[in-house]
């Protein structure tokens, strides 16, 4: 598969511009966070209204990763990549030309959709690879993309820097970031004029219905409501969040946790309308055509243990090395961008994995133990300890979370073809919702040495429980065959 990468030819030549596609929509997504010490500077802003715009980065991706998800079933992975690269041009002009805290959360909220591309190739990869080369494909897709991060973090202050001639010698971080909205904009339309959504003769299959995710069974129905309440509770995390750095007043918060329940319940009627025959016993779906949301759930666990906690890690990462090892906030952050940096490599090693081992389903959980495990590990890293040796437990531990995230992927698109962009949308979502329950929980341990480790063992406890359920209620997929997708409605290439 290398050399296919390499020969820009076929399927190889659709992975490799969707990749890209991400890799620019998470450059866009993560281009605050390399300057939010300037910005606060700049703007006059506290140390609560800096993390508070990080936080307003997560809180729109997780409703958008859903409702993305449904958009690309519908239309297409072409379309809506396009749609979402270009909007990410105004999203990021919008941030860089904010003049106050207000402007800086109302951009960054309408940012977060952003970080829902993610979900997009997933299905457009799905389209064009066999279910022997999925792992590997997804693995590439996500892990080159997810480098976007790591490329907004060293990339854009040096090009801040060297703008610096146009900002009286100041670093020019409105140019870089209004910069990296519309090499991604253009980059879309590009996108548009180059990639097709499956390969010649194939047809695009949608849901018959839209408005709300396809089920085949009626306790699947009720299991879809049941998984969809930490959504909505991570979103309300977030509210309250809000109110604590006194962004929103109590009266305000209450409005939205409000607004939360209405949604939730709309959704919930939404998703019945689409699903009322089956719900009500009249529609009986074929055994080859069924598929349980309950496997879904245990990827969406699964997906918070490993990307969910990667997020959080590699907040916490810089202030672990600083505290433990006393190191300077420079060095400590270098050694913090090596964690998600292994995304290059391990997420596709999960992916090639779980196509060669046999069984996709003990490749997560093995690999879900060795997360929990090694987090416990470096919950006992202590200032005696040799630097090296911890870095490279970090180095093993971030092996084993972005090789999970490959190996969560190589079976989400196998699960239901024609709904694979809602599914993997609320895959994705949940990888949110882990980052946000994650950070809360960081948020209330002390900014200490001793707090650092009480998260690990936190996200080392977390991660074993999935394991654990893993092991016991997932299922290896059904390899689909396109024939017995029935009820579907076709639109071209």
């Amino acid at each position: 598969m290398l050399r296919g990468l390499l020969s820009f030819q076929g399927p190889y030549r659709i992975l490799n511009l969707s990749w890209f596609a991400f890799f620019l929509s998470f450059v866009v997504w993560f281009n605050y966070a390399p300057f939010s010490g300037e910005i606060a500077q700049d703007l006059h802003l506290s140390v609560g209204q800096a993390r508070t715009i990080l936080l307003c980065n997560l809180a729109l991706t997780i409703p958008a990763r859903i409702v993305i998800g449904m958009i690309l079933d519908r239309f297409g992975p072409r379309i809506t990549f396009t749609a979402l690269l270009l909007y990410a041009g105004l999203t990021s002009i919008a941030f860089a030309s904010a003049q106050d805290f207000s402007q800086l959360v109302l951009s960054r909220l309408a940012m977060g959709v952003v970080g829902a591309g993610f979900v997009v190739g997933i299905r457009l990869v799905r389209e064009w690879f066999d279910s022997h080369q999925m792992g590997f494909a997804q693995g590439v897709y996500g892990g080159w993309g997810n480098f976007g991060a790591f490329a907004a973090e060293a990339g854009l202050p040096a090009l801040a820097f060297t703008l610096a001639f146009l900002a009286g010698g100041h670093s020019n971080w409105r140019l870089a970031i209004a910069l990296s909205g519309i090499v991604a904009a253009l980059y879309g339309v590009f996108f548009y004029t180059q990639v097709q959504n499956t390969p010649p003769g194939k047809d695009y299959l949608r849901p018959a219905r839209h408005g709300g995710m396809e089920v085949t069974s009626a306790a699947s129905f009720w299991t879809l409501m049941l998984t969809n309440v930490p959504v909505f509770g991570a979103l309300g995390l977030i509210t309250w969040r809000l109110q604590v750095v006194k962004l929103t007043t109590p009266g305000v918060t209450a409005l939205i946790g409000a607004s939360l329940v209405a949604v939730y319940f709309l959704q919930a009627y939404q998703a019945y309308q689409v699903n009322r025959e089956v719900v009500s016993g009249h529609r009986q779906y074929p055994p080859e055509d069924r598929y349980q949301i309950g496997q879904v759930f245990m990827l969406e666990l699964s997906y918070a243990a490993t990307f969910g906690s990667e997020l959080a890690v590699v907040s916490m990462l810089p202030e672990f090395f600083s505290q433990t090892f006393h190191l300077s906030q420079v060095l400590a952050g270098l050694l913090a961008a090596t964690f998600p940096l292994m995304n290059l490599v391990a997420r596709p090693m999960g992916g090639f994995i779980s196509d060669r081992i046999g069984s996709r389903k003990w490749t997560l959980t093995l690999i879900l133990g060795g997360i929990g495990l090694s987090y416990l590990v470096l919950s006992r890293v202590s200032g005696g300890w040799w630097l090296p040796l911890a870095m490279a437990l970090v180095m093993v531990c971030s092996l084993f979370v972005c090789s999970g995230s490959g190996a969560v992927f190589a079976i989400a698109p196998l699960i239901k073809p024609r709904v694979t962009g809602q599914i993997a949308g609320n895959v994705g979502a949940y990888g949110s919702v882990g980052s946000v329950i994650y950070a809360t929980i960081y948020g209330f341990l002390p900014q200490t040495a001793a707090g650092n480790q009480s998260f690990f063992e936190v996200l080392g406890i977390g991660a074993l429980m999935v394991c654990f359920l893993t092991a016991f209620m997932l299922r290896d997929p059904r390899v689909p065959d396109p024939a017995t997708e029935k009820d579907t409605l076709v639109i071209g290439h």
